[in-house]
C-alpha cells in the first residue's frame, strides 16, 4: 500500500508522485531543480504528494477525478493535461474523464468544459489506440 512506503513524508511523497505522474515526468521535474525552485519542489513532494495524496480517505482514482474537476474550474490547462495522463496511471478511463468534463460544463461553464475536451484529446491521442474516442 502506497501509504506506508518509505521512512518519511518525502520518501512516501516521492513514491506516490512517481506512481501517479510516472518516472519520466518526475525525473524531468527533478532535473530542473535549482537554487531558486528547490524549496518549492520539496514542498510539492512533502505536502502535496507525501501528506495529501497519501491520505487513506479516498482512492487515487477518486483523487484524480476530483483533481481534474478542480483544474477545469481553475482554468489550469498545463496541470489539467498532466493530471489527465496521471489519471490513466490511477485507472481512470477516458469515459470517466468525459463524465467529469460534462459535469464541469454545468458547474464551471461551457467554455471551461470545451477547453477541457480539447486538452484531454491532446493527451488521449498518444496514449490510446483510438485517441480516447
Amino acid at each position: 500500500m502506497d501509504f506506508f512506503v518509505g521512512n518519511n513524508t518525502f520518501d512516501r511523497g516521492m513514491h506516490v508522485r512517481r506512481s501517479v505522474l510516472g518516472d519520466a515526468h518526475v525525473d524531468k521535474a527533478n532535473s530542473k531543480i535549482n537554487d531558486f525552485n528547490a524549496d518549492f519542489q520539496s514542498f510539492i513532494t512533502n505536502y502535496a504528494w507525501g501528506e495529501i495524496w497519501t491520505r487513506p480517505g479516498l482512492s487515487k482514482h477518486n483523487k484524480s477525478l476530483i483533481t481534474l474537476a478542480m483544474l477545469i474550474a481553475l482554468n489550469r490547462p498545463a496541470e489539467f493535461k498532466m493530471h489527465v495522463k496521471a489519471a490513466f496511471n490511477n485507472g481512470v478511463s477516458a469515459d470517466e474523464i468525459k463524465e467529469v468534463i460534462m459535469q464541469s460544463a454545468l458547474y464551471c461553464g461551457l467554455p471551461a468544459a470545451n477547453d477541457a475536451f480539447h486538452l484531454a484529446l491532446e493527451v488521449f491521442s498518444p496514449l490510446t489506440p483510438d485517441g480516447g474516442i
